[in-house]
């Protein structure tokens, strides 16, 4: 983890380029800030996946807590406006999709920071030029899903589900492609006597075999394209949603919630801290402690 970095860097430009590099990072802004701590409102940061934070939302101590708390609102994917308050502080009282953090290290005056996740949204690869698959990509778009197509010069690289609806094209080889990019959700629209046939005359592992789903989308009587892509597009979410797709260590290549950072406990104060090659550590009496600040190290090394 690299140390925070507090010049001035262009916001706007940086979120842009990090929105279309498809990387999940936090969005931090101070929204209210108390004096005499060193923050200002409109002061701004980025929280990255692996704890580094570029830009400024005050200082070390709080900066601490802003870094554990976007951390874990990576991982809910929700926003949440972030208290910071010092030692016996009820200046800003707890409300809905607010979280109160008491930091004893802090110098002095409340601040509240508005921490809104980034996370790349999945992407689904369309295979075909069918009126289903276009319908696939309008419905799949609309409801947030990223949409690469074939037809597009897209790939299935990334993806979170490829749909092939090519009827009669080269399905073959597309769920091949698919399977080697290690897509973890594959639908085929075809019947369910052709869809067996088409798996049976390729030398799938039970695996792989498990990843394809043929006929795929859910069954809601489904006649036109729209309510084909309806089924489709609905079990994709369904999967998201309920079953786990895209959380699994086996898919690198989807682009969900990033996992967790190890985290410590500062045994002088009290505070979350996130572990990184930067962070104040120490070893007394054979135990290794972790620190949200020099200072706080320092006087456990004193008093140890």
């Amino acid at each position: 983890m690299s140390e925070v970095t507090v010049q001035s860097i262009n916001v706007s430009e940086r979120l842009a380029a990090l929105i279309a590099q498809r990387e999940p990072f936090v969005h931090a802004t101070v929204v209210r800030a108390q004096e005499p701590t060193s923050a200002h409102a409109g002061d701004q940061a980025i929280v990255y996946a692996d704890g580094t934070i570029e830009g400024f939302v005050g200082g070390q101590c709080a900066t601490g807590s802003v870094r554990a708390a976007a951390l874990g609102v990576l991982e809910t994917g929700e926003g949440m406006l972030l208290r910071v308050l010092p030692e016996d502080s009820d200046t800003f009282p707890d409300a809905p999709r607010a979280s109160v953090v008491v930091n004893p290290c802090l110098s002095g005056g409340a601040m509240e920071i508005f921490l809104d996740p980034k996370i790349p949204a999945s992407v689904c690869h369309v295979v075909g030029s069918s009126p289903i698959a276009s319908a696939i990509a309008d419905l799949g778009g609309t409801l947030g899903l990223s949409i690469s197509r074939s037809t597009e010069g897209g790939s299935p690289s990334q993806a979170l589900a490829t749909v092939i609806s090519s009827h009669g094209g080269d399905e073959q080889s597309a769920i091949r492609e698919a399977l080697d990019a290690g897509v973890p959700f594959i639908g085929v629209v075809a019947s369910v006597k052709r869809g067996t046939a088409l798996l049976d005359e390729m030398d799938l592992t039970e695996t792989e075999r498990a990843r394809v789903h043929t006929p795929v989308g859910l069954q809601i009587g489904a006649v036109t394209p729209h309510e084909i892509a309806v089924s489709i597009v609905a079990q994709i979410v369904k999967a998201i949603r309920t079953e786990g797709l895209g959380r699994s260590a086996t898919t690198p290549q989807t682009l969900s919630t990033p996992p967790p950072a190890a985290q410590a406990t500062d045994p002088v104060c009290g505070m979350p801290v996130v572990i990184g090659p930067d962070t104040p550590h120490a070893v007394v009496g054979g135990e290794e402690f972790w620190f949200c600040c020099p200072g706080c190290r320092d006087r456990h090394v004193a008093e140890g």
